[in-house]
């Protein structure tokens, strides 16, 4: 289906981002070398002090971002790293290297093709930005300036600006707020059908999604943002 069936009519586009226009992000599992990146920032802590300590804060995070019970509750990366046993005795310098290097391999790209989806929708829709991050924002404020979409966004919320991630409807509000949209004005595209399209419903928000996934309660899906526009 084509943008002109599904979203023409909303004034207001509600983007998610990891997997919906940036890609290649969440690096992290055995085979990823968290001392090199750490290295690479100027680090000079043992080797399997930061490969453990990275992988301890990454399972700390991944265990509760599954639990509805943090949902308006989530840590940050440097509440994690402060908590794991792995990074006791550290001193604040070394746990906010290690906070970058988690950044690091959270981070993303996005694809030229997709800056341009962005630049094309801008031109018939208000944009915001709900994205989930764990790590701060500032890496992704590089990453959307490098691909020359930062300034396409009257609102960007992100995750680790405060204590919500998605499927709390919370992010989403905010982004009307910042935006000075209404619901009714509004439609959230994203790639994921329990968080975005969750997040969407528990706002009020009807949604699209352009991962292929299905949920009962979406506008409709295809299977990525270029398709969409």
């Amino acid at each position: 289906m084509e943008e002109v069936s599904l979203i023409h009519r909303f004034p207001v586009v509600l983007l998610d981002m990891n997997g919906t226009f940036m890609f290649d992000g969440d690096r992290f599992g055995p085979g990823e070398s968290y001392a090199a990146t750490c290295r690479a920032l100027g680090g000079t802590l043992p080797d399997e002090v930061v490969n453990a300590a990275v992988s301890a804060a990454f399972d700390y995070l991944s265990v509760r971002y599954a639990d509805p019970s943090y949902f308006d509750a989530f840590p940050s990366v440097a509440a994690a790293l402060a908590t794991v046993p792995e990074t006791r005795g550290l001193p604040a310098s070394d746990l906010d290297l290690l906070a970058h290097t988690f950044a690091r391999h959270e981070l993303g790209g996005i694809p030229p093709e997709y800056a341009h989806a962005l630049r094309r929708l801008s031109r018939r829709h208000r944009l915001g930005l709900v994205a989930d991050i764990w790590a701060e924002r500032q890496g992704w404020e590089r990453e959307l300036e490098k691909a020359g979409v930062l300034g396409l966004f009257g609102a960007l919320v992100f995750s680790s600006d405060g204590r919500s991630v998605k499927p709390s409807p919370e992010p989403f509000l905010r982004a009307l707020r910042e935006l000075g949209a209404s619901p009714e004005e509004a439609v959230v595209v994203g790639d994921s059908a329990r968080r975005d399209g969750g997040g969407a419903k528990a706002a009020g928000l009807p949604f699209v999604l352009v991962s292929g996934e299905e949920h009962p309660d979406a506008l409709g899906e295809v299977p990525s943002l270029l398709a969409l526009v």
